[in-house]
């Protein structure tokens, strides 16, 4: 089965980060998680953000941006920014590839955008400045969801059954 790594650098709302973790564990996505947080890991509202999913989840931690570029050196990474003037639906995303998102409030660093301009995708929006940017969790899954679209849900279960009746 292909390999999809979501990145979140500092994240700062356990309820984003509950749901994100949500999306992973059901798509099999691995969750790398950035320190520092704006929450602790035994949050309650994170917890139930995930519900119980948790057992599902691939997830590591990383110190600081150094340490996860350090400990995921030759990988192949998309930066998920409103600067970006790649659309996310325009990407070819190759196996292990890691799709990464800032924190809520700032986003990811400019020059960590700066230094990779090609691989700064976006989310097509309004052109209105009021309108800044979608949910962080909306964003992760709009993302995980065209990365497997693209790998034609390659290992997922891609047909459902009603439950009260037989088919």
């Amino acid at each position: 089965m292909a390999v999809l790594n979501i990145v979140l650098v500092e994240p700062e709302i356990p309820q984003n980060t509950g749901n994100i973790a949500r999306t992973c564990a059901a798509t099999g996505a691995r969750l790398h998680i950035v320190k520092p947080m704006g929450f602790t890991i035994d949050d309650r509202k994170l917890k139930r953000a995930g519900l119980d999913y948790w057992h599902l989840l691939d997830i590591t931690y990383y110190d600081n941006l150094d340490d996860f570029f350090e400990k995921n050196a030759g990988g192949e990474f998309y930066y998920f920014t409103t600067k970006g003037e790649n659309i996310h639906s325009s990407v070819v995303y190759p196996d292990g590839c890691y799709l990464v998102f800032g924190k809520e409030t700032k986003g990811l660093p400019e020059e960590l955008l700066y230094a990779n301009p090609d691989k700064c995708v976006r989310l097509p929006m309004i052109n209105d400045s009021s309108a800044r940017s979608l949910n962080l969790s909306n964003t992760v899954a709009v993302g995980v969801y065209e990365v497997l679209r693209q790998w034609n849900y390659t290992g997922l279960l891609v047909k459902g059954k009603l439950t009260k009746f037989d088919w």
